[in-house]
């Protein structure tokens, strides 16, 4: 019997033993095709040997030191090399355990810019619904996906939302003309409904993740919502825990409309699965009020030694195996296959994404975009279905109206070759025969 308390009840899982590339392999020696990076981690690739010995050198050396105790020159030489890489000037960098755990730094960050400055009343997070930030319980609240919101909604409520960004669903009048313009301007009717001097900051995946399966904004929107954060004071945090360090081919997600956030987390990619690693960085401007003041927060494992160490072997892979551009040009493939072999599907009602961020939603009736209802467990079908086929993808669930809505999200390694790629379409197309 297992001491385990696992992360999901739903099935025995099998027992991974090696992975290497694309591909991992089970105790019975069956090998799975990687087609999700595990939750869209995975960037560089299974079993990176230069990684492992980035990781083994520096524990070697220094595995662990406190952070108000000692720097350390792989904390130093991580922030000096991916400072100049973010969407903002003089960046600085605070390194923590994941995803999570940046967007809390995040909002603690934005609440210690505007003590400093003296705005002591600016205190509430916009976000938007259709979101995903986190698990702990300040991101959670930021969140706006109903079903992990639901078990826990007796301690939530303190931040403030505004509607999705989802083209495939967008109720707009004016849709698909000024769609960005007209989510800015009700960002804007929020922030004056709230008090503008009472809004700390908006967070925002410039591409959505999780909830709504890679959808992706119109060209007009984050132009637009960064004049109005600007016009308000309200500091814009960019999450990509998702987006980042290659996966939508740009190093990040920002960098497609030239948007500059005052600041920004990262978890997932940037420590490839390898270690459990995260990052918040703000601009020279929020760090030089915030320095003056000090900043009350702390993690014990946060300005990890052997994570930064892991960090900079991954930006190296990165780097030098022109993955940014490999996860750009090879999502465009996918993209193009999955299009042409699942696109007209009758329980397919779009495919979309950028890079190797790739979204398939689920329904029910293509002409009325109706959503499977919950209980017919679409998306757990087809995931079973594929993995006895072998390829693993990621999904998710009431991306439509909370409870109903079904997606697949597939987001593999950079490293996946032509041959895999293919290998995955055909397999999920396969899949989509239970439903």
């Amino acid at each position: 019997m297992s001491h385990v308390f696992p992360r999901t009840f739903l099935s025995e899982l099998p027992t991974a033993v090696r992975a290497e590339g694309s591909s991992i392999w089970d105790a019975d020696g069956k090998r799975y095709l990687d087609a999700a990076g595990g939750a869209l981690v995975v960037g560089i690739g299974h079993g990176d040997r230069a990684v492992v010995g980035a990781m083994a050198t520096q524990a070697e050396s220094v595995a662990y030191v406190h952070g108000t105790q000692f720097t350390s020159e792989a904390v130093e030489s991580y922030a000096t090399a991916l400072a100049p890489l973010l969407p903002m000037d003089d960046a600085h960098i605070y390194l923590v355990s994941g995803g999570s755990e940046a967007v809390e730094t995040a909002f603690k960050l934005a609440r210690a810019y505007h003590l400093a400055r003296g705005d002591e009343s600016r205190h509430k997070i916009v976000a938007r619904w259709g979101s995903y930030h986190g698990n702990t319980r300040g991101a959670l609240d930021a969140s706006g996906r109903e079903s992990l919101r639901r078990p826990y909604e007796p301690w939530l409520g303190q931040a403030v939302h505004v509607p999705p960004v989802y083209e495939y669903r967008c109720p707009l009048p004016s849709h698909p003309d000024r769609c960005g313009q007209r989510h800015a301007e009700i960002l804007d009717e929020t922030i004056r409904i709230e008090g503008p001097e009472t809004v700390a900051a908006f967070i925002a995946e410039p591409v959505a993740g999780a909830t709504l399966g890679a959808a992706v904004p119109p060209d007009d929107y984050w132009p637009a919502i960064q004049e109005v954060c600007r016009r308000h004071g309200v500091l814009l945090i960019a999450d990509e825990v998702m987006t980042g360090f290659g996966r939508t081919g740009q190093w990040f997600g920002s960098d497609h409309w030239a948007a500059r956030p005052d600041i920004l987390v990262a978890g997932k990619g940037c420590g490839s699965g390898y270690w459990p690693l995260g990052l918040t960085a703000c601009s020279g401007t929020v760090f030089d009020v915030v320095s003056a003041h000090g900043f009350v927060h702390g993690f014990t494992y946060s300005h990890h030694v052997v994570g930064a160490a892991v960090g900079t072997a991954v930006l190296d892979r990165i780097r030098h195996g022109s993955l940014v551009e490999a996860s750009r040009d090879k999502g465009e493939r996918l993209l193009k296959q999955l299009t042409e072999a699942v696109g007209e599907d009758r329980h397919v009602g779009d495919v979309r994404g950028l890079g190797l961020m790739v979204g398939v939603e689920l329904i029910q009736d293509r002409a009325t975009k109706e959503p499977f209802p919950r209980t017919e467990r679409a998306a757990e079908r087809v995931l079973a279905a594929a993995k006895e086929d072998c390829p693993l993808l990621y999904s998710s669930t009431g991306c439509a109206d909370g409870p109903s809505g079904y997606l697949l999200i597939l987001g593999p390694p950079f490293v996946i070759t032509e041959p895999e790629i293919t290998e995955a379409v055909e397999k999920v197309t396969r899949a989509l025969d239970v439903l």
